[in-house]
């Protein structure tokens, strides 16, 4: 696939949850404005890319790359990202392809050479300025949400914001779900505190124990958060982060999510056929 190609199906999902594009002025309307779908093209060409938003070529996109930034700045303020994200773990669970009874969290270090927000001293890398990515996955390792820290912060503290920032994912009945039943973390996460806190929302820990041999066997189905990491990891825009600004770089996680979840859903339509 071209890098700069906007799948037709994602672009069906994104369009109605666009902000409509200002008037333009009767008097003096300057040049026209450059179309959703090729600000859109340029976005997908530095996601899965990684180049500067400078370099990203015109000519085949159809837009500069200042413009393909500030559409990214506009539709991240308008909340686009965690809407589509919601409405295709939605789809994903109304086509019960989504496993919310057995989910995995885990964090995962990049650096951040240009610094800005949510950047500290990594621990495992000399305390050069980083940032984490903590995720959480259903049983297939589909990402249900992701969030960006500092690279200092330990991951057991982002496991109740993590909670908190999921989406209500609808059924075809039934209330919404909001949480896991079981949650399954290493040892990272071993503290009697957030064990008793997830007991309290009803969760059941699925927690490795520290200084345990191991062969606890909780990695048969931890593993597919490690997988989900790869997945986001193959846009290579997040194997550095560049953005200064911690919001665009949050948008451009939660569209590759969404990209994760539509591949599942032509993986599922496929296999249908």
């Amino acid at each position: 696939m071209r890098a700069d190609r906007v799948p037709d199906d994602l672009r069906a999902r994104v369009a109605p949850l666009l902000p409509p594009a200002p008037e333009r002025r009767h008097r003096h309307p300057g040049r026209l404005r450059v179309p959703d779908r090729a600000a859109f093209a340029g976005v997908l060409y530095v996601l899965r890319t990684g180049v500067a938003w400078r370099d990203v070529p015109a000519e085949t996109v159809g837009c500069s790359g200042v413009t393909a930034w500030r559409r990214l700045r506009d539709w991240t303020e308008a909340g686009v990202w965690p809407r589509l994200h919601a409405a295709l773990l939605t789809e994903l669970r109304r086509a019960d392809l989504l496993d919310l009874d057995d989910c995995a969290v885990d964090g995962s270090h990049v650096q951040a050479l240009k610094r800005g927000d949510h950047v500290g001293p990594s621990p495992v890398d000399r305390a050069r300025p980083g940032s984490k990515h903590h995720l959480i996955v259903d049983r297939h390792g589909t990402p249900l949400v992701v969030t960006l820290t500092g690279g200092n912060r330990h991951d057991v503290t982002q496991l109740l914001p993590l909670l908190d920032a999921m989406p209500a994912i609808r059924g075809l009945r039934g209330r919404p779900r909001h949480s896991p039943r079981r949650l399954y973390a290493d040892r990272g996460y071993d503290f009697d505190k957030y064990r008793r806190l997830l007991w309290k929302r009803g969760i059941r820990p699925m927690i490795a124990r520290r200084g345990v041999a191991h062969g606890s066997g909780l990695g048969k189905v931890r593993w597919v958060v490690e997988r989900a990491f790869a997945w986001l990891h193959q846009f290579k825009r997040f194997r550095i982060r560049y953005e200064r600004r911690a919001d665009l770089h949050q948008g451009l996680l939660e569209l590759a999510c969404c990209f994760i979840c539509l591949r599942r859903l032509r993986t599922s339509f496929s296999d249908d056929q």
